[in-house]
C-alpha cells in the first residue's frame, strides 16, 4: 500500500508514465516451523500492479480517491527480534530462535481491527464517499475473524468483502496485490467501482486507500 501510494504520486506528477508496484513475500524463512501457533498462518506470494495516467478528459477516472498511512511504533507485537541495530545477530539468539517471526496475536488482533476500521472511515471521508458507495473491500488477508470484525465496524456488508486466505495463508505484503487480481480475475471488478484497500502489518503500520478501478 505504501508503494501504490507513493507509485501514483510519480505518475500523477509526470515524473513516471509507468510504474510497476510489486509486494513479494518468502514468509517461510520468517516463522519458525516449531511454532505450531504461528507457523501454519503464513504464506510465500507475489502480487504486481502497472500503474499509468488515465486519458485526459475521461469522466469518473480511475485511480486513487484519497488514501492514508501510518505507523504505531510504540506497539512491539509484530516483529522479529534479533538480526537489527537494536539486537544484533549473536550464536545465542540464533538459538534461542530470536531470529524468526514474533507475534502477540491478541494484541495484533485488537490493533489491526481498530486501525482498519478507523483508517477505512477516514478515507471514505476524504473522498465524499459513504460505506454503501464501496462495491468491493480488499483487505490484507491476515486473519478471518480480523477482515469480519473489522468490516462490521464500520457497516459494510460481508459479501463486499473479498477473502482468499483459505487459499494462500497470510502471504503479508503480498496479500492486497494478490487478493486484487484473484478478485478481477473472478469478474468481481468492472470499470468505475469503488474499491476500499487496506494492508497492515509489522511496524505496526497500515495503509488505507479509496480507489476507483
Amino acid at each position: 500500500m505504501y508503494a501504490l501510494v507513493t507509485g501514483a504520486q510519480f505518475v500523477r506528477s509526470g515524473a513516471a508514465r509507468n510504474a510497476l508496484i510489486v509486494g513479494s513475500e518468502v514468509m517461510s524463512r520468517t516463522v519458525d516451523s516449531n511454532d505450531k501457533k504461528t507457523y501454519p498462518l503464513f504464506g510465500d506470494g507475489a502480487g504486481a500492479a502497472l500503474l499509468q495516467p488515465t486519458e485526459a478528459g475521461q469522466e469518473n477516472p480511475s485511480g486513487l480517491l484519497s488514501f492514508a498511512l501510518g505507523s504505531e511504533g510504540e506497539i512491539n507485537a509484530l516483529c522479529v527480534p534479533a538480526g537489527g541495530s537494536r539486537e544484533p545477530m549473536t550464536i545465542d539468539s540464533i538459538n534461542s530462535g530470536r531470529q524468526y517471526l514474533a507475534m502477540d496475536g491478541r494484541t495484533v488482533f485488537k490493533w489491526a481491527v481498530r486501525i482498519v476500521a478507523d483508517s477505512a472511515r477516514d478515507v471514505l471521508s476524504a473522498a465524499g464517499l459513504s460505506p454503501d458507495d464501496v462495491s468491493l473491500v480488499i483487505l490484507h488477508q491476515a486473519n478471518i475473524r480480523i477482515i469480519e470484525a473489522a468490516v462490521s465496524q464500520f457497516g459494510i456488508p460481508r459479501e463486499k468483502v473479498f477473502v482468499n486466505l483459505d487459499k494462500y495463508g497470510n502471504t503479508s505484503a503480498a496479500s492486497v496485490p494478490m487478493a486484487l487480481d484473484d478478485a478481477n480475475q473472478a469478474g468481481l471488478l468492472k470499470r468505475g467501482d469503488i474499491v476500499l484497500m487496506c494492508g497492515f502489518g509489522a511496524g505496526l503500520s497500515w495503509g488505507t486507500s479509496i480507489l476507483r478501478w
